[in-house]
């Protein structure tokens, strides 16, 4: 038999779903516990909403995971939103992406090595749709109430090297989520053989 990382017959079960929506569930209450962190501007706080995400799509398979990610923004959507859902768009695409490539990469050979590798690649993967997402959607739809001028000074009051959209791109967005990708992958190495347990029953 062929082994599909994406197969639903694996992924949609009635237990994986179960597990699926409490994941997703925690993953959405998770979203509102925010840290801002130095020498990155006010709007860019960290959060480690993704790890039931990722710990989903190691124990489930990647699509579980990017449906858990899904979930998560539909519920943000619904219950607090102030960008009309483009916030949520970007946040499922930046961490879809870290989900898809982290999961993927584990289901090749399930090692503790493998999750390691993932995670690693997963960052980085992570670091540069963010670049992408932010330049494209998130950024501009913002410069629709504050101008980008003005976003990029708040920006450079904290770190002197952001002074126009690229470098907020460069010296912010992008080392923004290279820091939450490792805090991410930290996390869930963590964790997961626990969670694993408990996932699987």
């Amino acid at each position: 038999m062929s082994k599909n990382l994406f197969a639903k017959k694996r992924t949609f079960t009635t237990s994986s779903l179960v597990k699926i929506s409490i994941l997703s569930v925690l993953s959405f209450l998770m979203m509102f516990i925010q840290t801002p962190l130095m020498f990155f501007p006010e709007f860019l706080k960290l959060d480690v909403a993704d790890v039931p995400a990722v710990i989903g799509g190691f124990a489930l398979g990647p699509l579980a995971g990017v449906v858990i990610q899904l979930v998560k923004n539909l519920l943000h959507f619904a219950f607090k939103t102030s960008t009309g859902g483009v916030g949520e768009l970007a946040n499922f695409m930046i961490g879809s992406t870290f989900v898809l490539v982290s999961s993927a990469i584990y289901h090749l050979n399930k090692t503790k090595k493998n999750a390691v590798i993932g995670c690693i690649v997963a960052t980085f993967a992570m670091a540069l749709v963010g670049g992408i997402t932010n330049y494209y959607i998130l950024i501009p739809f913002y410069s629709r109430f504050y101008p980008i001028e003005a976003i990029v000074a708040m920006s450079s009051a904290v770190n002197k090297y952001i002074v126009d959209l690229n470098t907020l791109i460069i010296y912010g967005i992008v080392p923004f989520n290279i820091i939450k990708g490792s805090v991410i992958s930290i996390i869930t190495i963590a964790l997961y053989k626990r969670v694993r347990i408990l996932i699987r029953k």
